[in-house]
């Protein structure tokens, strides 16, 4: 098995989303810098983002308010320092975004004077979302792809999957990143990637659910390799279920914007009633996890497949003028919009927790940062508000963009390295359908066992089935080469034990958290702070 151990970069990216790409244009003018990305560069979740970007730029408006709105959401345990940091950083992150070319919707007001189009989502008291049409994160990722491509000190590797962190040899305390052992999915070869720093921005861990918004590529490899690296995570029973997915059999991973809910959509049975005001005072504008248990609430009620999304009653040109990239979706699947009710159900869409990172995205290594949603900052606590993903990736590239700089010039070299060639059997057509059976009934037992309500029950019976999948995956990795497909069901089953570990260890219902075992109450959803849920792997597992 070819391994290639001679590329070398000051600051090595393990993603290309907009966590990734932010952090890489804020230090190219300073260093070298390499980007690895596992698909396409325009394959990430960020291109998918339909909503926008939470900031204050109204002047009702106020910081103090953003924070406030996110504590709420949190259900009481984020982290208000991390808040107030991202909060505080917000408008400036966003200039810096415009000043790369994103271009946001505008409006004149009534003075004639040309702003920002402000919209509101689920848990936000003022309009503060910026966006583009319906499609946020598409100029979002567009834009920085075009500038990072641009950049002579960026180079780009394309269709390169992270495997594992190389760490400093054992003797070294504190032990130090290396850089990353990849594998090449175009070659099939191994590949040794050495830095000064390692910065992993790849995506949350939707994928281990069996029916998710999120493109394939969000299998939580990040959160995987932190954690056999030696990192602790935390919170990631907090798994953020969207409320409104597209439910039709061409169009499984559809997202219907939060936005939609924000410019006035109502959630109905399908007798055509509506629900939500009888669930929360704030109706569908509730926070995600209220109107996602609503809806799944209501659906194993009335055994009905779906619920629906009703906009209808807007005018045409205010539909069309703000989400004509929905629209136009909708139209190729013979649903119009304009005339009528969507069918929607609750996806997997979102990984609250993740490696535990401080203010400059630090993790528990020296020399490697996590941030975007493979990290766990403190911002979301127990239930991400909307429009403050894109937002974290924003503040968190910048804040480590800065402590790498500040650093880089202290940096050891990496350490020599020296490989070995292993000779592993190749996949047969067989092989791979034993593979995808796995990965299949992993997504189902996730679903089932760990989805939108679970129990002590539950729980115990998803990790049995997990470990079992482990030990498979284990003899896999033994006898065959690295394949994507392989790497990619071993991340997935160690993200899914770390989930159900997470969940096992809070004894409440709170935020996206929801056990029978545990009834909520106003005390514990509101007033009591347990805090994270924090993992530590054990000697055994570095």
């Amino acid at each position: 098995m070819a391994v290639n151990s001679n590329l070398t970069c000051d600051v090595l990216i393990v993603g290309s989303g907009a966590a990734g790409l932010t952090v890489a244009l804020r230090l190219a003018p300073h260093c070298k810098v390499l980007v690895l990305s596992k698909a396409r560069m325009k394959e990430s979740a960020t291109f998918y983002a339909q909503g926008g970007i939470a900031a204050v730029f109204d002047e009702a408006d106020s910081i103090e308010s953003h924070i406030e709105d996110t504590l709420v959401a949190g259900a009481g345990i984020c982290d208000i320092k991390a808040v107030s940091f991202v909060a505080q950083y917000a408008r400036s992150c966003v200039e810096w975004l415009i000043q790369q070319g994103v271009m946001f919707d505008t409006h004149t007001d009534s003075g004639g004077e040309k702003r920002y189009h402000l919209t509101r989502e689920g848990g936000h008291s003022h309009r503060r979302i910026l966006h583009a049409a319906d499609a946020t994160g598409k100029a979002v990722q567009t834009t920085l792809v075009e500038k990072a491509f641009a950049h002579p000190n960026i180079r780009i590797i394309e269709h390169c999957q992270a495997i594992d962190l190389i760490l400093s040899d054992t003797e070294h305390t504190p032990q130090s990143v290396q850089g990353v052992q990849t594998l090449n999915r175009d070659t099939g070869k191994i590949e040794i990637y050495r830095a000064k720093s390692v910065i992993l921005a790849t995506g949350g861990a939707s994928r281990v659910y069996q029916y998710t918004t999120t493109p394939d590529i969000a299998s939580g490899d990040g959160i995987a390799m932190a954690w056999r690296a030696g990192c602790r995570v935390a919170n990631l029973e907090f798994n953020q279920f969207h409320p409104t997915a597209l439910y039709h059999p061409l169009a499984r991973n559809f997202l219907l914007t939060e936005a939609l809910r924000g410019e006035g959509a109502l959630l109905k049975r399908p007798n055509g009633t509506r629900f939500m005001p009888e669930i929360d005072e704030r109706a569908e504008l509730a926070p995600r996890d209220i109107v996602t248990r609503a809806i799944d609430s209501e659906m194993k009620r009335l055994s009905a497949d779906c619920m629906y999304l009703d906009i209808s009653h807007k005018s045409p040109e205010f539909i069309l003028q703000h989400f004509p990239n929905i629209y136009q979706k909708l139209m190729e699947l013979g649903i119009d919009l304009t005339k009528e009710a969507i069918p929607i159900v609750p996806a997997a869409h979102y990984t609250c927790g993740g490696v535990v990172v401080d203010e400059r995205g630090r993790t528990d290594i020296d020399r490697l940062y996590a941030i975007g949603e493979v990290s766990y900052t403190g911002l979301h606590g127990a239930n991400r508000m909307a429009s403050n993903s894109l937002l974290e990736c924003l503040v968190y590239g910048w804040s480590a963009a800065e402590d790498i700089l500040k650093n880089l010039s202290d940096a050891d070299s990496p350490e020599p390295l020296t490989t070995e060639s292993v000779a592993l059997a190749e996949y047969d057509d067989n092989e791979q359908a034993i593979l995808q059976h796995s990965s299949n009934e992993l997504r189902i037992l996730m679903w089932n066992y760990v989805g939108i309500i679970r129990s002590n029950l539950s729980l115990a019976n998803a990790l049995r089935r997990i470990q079992l999948l482990q030990l498979e995956v284990v003899a896999h990795c033994q006898r065959f080469r690295p394949s994507s497909q392989l790497l990619g069901l071993r991340d997935q089953i160690q993200v899914a034990e770390l989930i159900v570990r997470c969940a096992m260890q809070r004894k409440e219902s709170r935020g996206l958290h929801y056990s029978l075992d545990y009834p909520p109450s106003a005390i514990s959803t509101a007033m009591t702070d347990t805090g994270p849920s924090i993992l530590t792997p054990t000697a055994q597992r570095r």
